[in-house]
């Protein structure tokens, strides 16, 4: 007996509809499963500064002197020039600096203007020579150039010709010094990370990514302002802070 065609349809129809429901649920269940995967995946962390701060003193110190001489023609410029050096020699090797100290800068002569009212308008005007020697002198014995440096007060009352900055008081160990703070303000950044995580269920893991963030040489009591990276480096005084921070980034587990 041979089977009737219009009981077979549905029949079929049933199976094809059965087949794809259980297609579209092993899709769904693979999506489901990529899914769950990714977001699993993804590490927690925990990004915070370090700081780390300590005293440091200057070892050496650079002071630059001028002597300078103004003159109506460039030859009488240079040779009163020339004298006036030779007098502030002489005050220098009296402070105690003798020619290892000294950097010579060597002789340069420019025109010298004024500022003159011409026909009822102010006018920038030559008026001969300048002639300017400069010296840097470089010395570990920073009461040396203290010294010398208020006597120049006196030089030029007395009639001397020279011209001079503050001196600069510097640290001949500036990479060493940042290191070591490096290494610090990496340790107290662990320790804050771990007090953002107390009073939750994760543990602090591996460093994920650090940076350098500004580094300051400031004098004792200096503030070092807000900014994340630059820095300042002070050089008018002798006893100084050095302080660094750093932005460290660690992973949860």
């Amino acid at each position: 007996m041979t089977p009737s065609t219009s009981n077979s349809a549905p029949s079929r129809a049933i199976i094809v509809a059965a087949g794809l429901l259980a297609i579209g649920l092993m899709a769904g269940a693979f999506l489901l499963g990529n899914q769950t995967k990714s977001i699993g995946s993804g590490r927690a962390t925990v990004t915070v500064k370090g700081l780390a701060e300590k005293a440091v003193k200057a070892d050496y110190a650079e002071w630059k002197v001028q002597a300078s001489a103004t003159a109506p023609s460039f030859a009488d410029a240079l040779a009163k020039l020339r004298r006036e050096k030779a007098a502030l020699d002489q005050f220098l090797e009296k402070q105690g600096f003798d020619a290892s100290m000294r950097r010579e800068m060597g002789e340069n002569v420019e025109p010298h203007f004024v500022e003159k009212e011409v026909d009822n308008r102010v006018l920038r005007v030559q008026e001969g020579y300048t002639a300017i020697h400069t010296i840097v002198i470089s010395s570990k014995n920073l009461g040396l150039i203290e010294k010398a440096y208020k006597a120049a007060l006196d030089y030029k009352a007395a009639g001397g010709t020279i011209d001079y900055d503050p001196p600069q008081f510097l640290v001949s160990n500036l990479e060493e010094v940042k290191i070591s703070l490096i290494s610090a303000a990496t340790a107290n950044a662990r320790t804050r990370a771990k007090e953002f995580i107390k009073q939750s269920d994760t543990e602090l893991g591996n460093m994920r990514s650090a940076s350098q963030g500004a580094f300051y040489i400031l004098p004792v009591g200096g503030e070092s302002g807000t900014d994340d990276y630059g820095g300042t480096y002070d050089k008018t005084t002798i006893d100084k802070t050095a302080r660094v921070v750093v932005t460290i980034e660690f992973n949860l587990k």
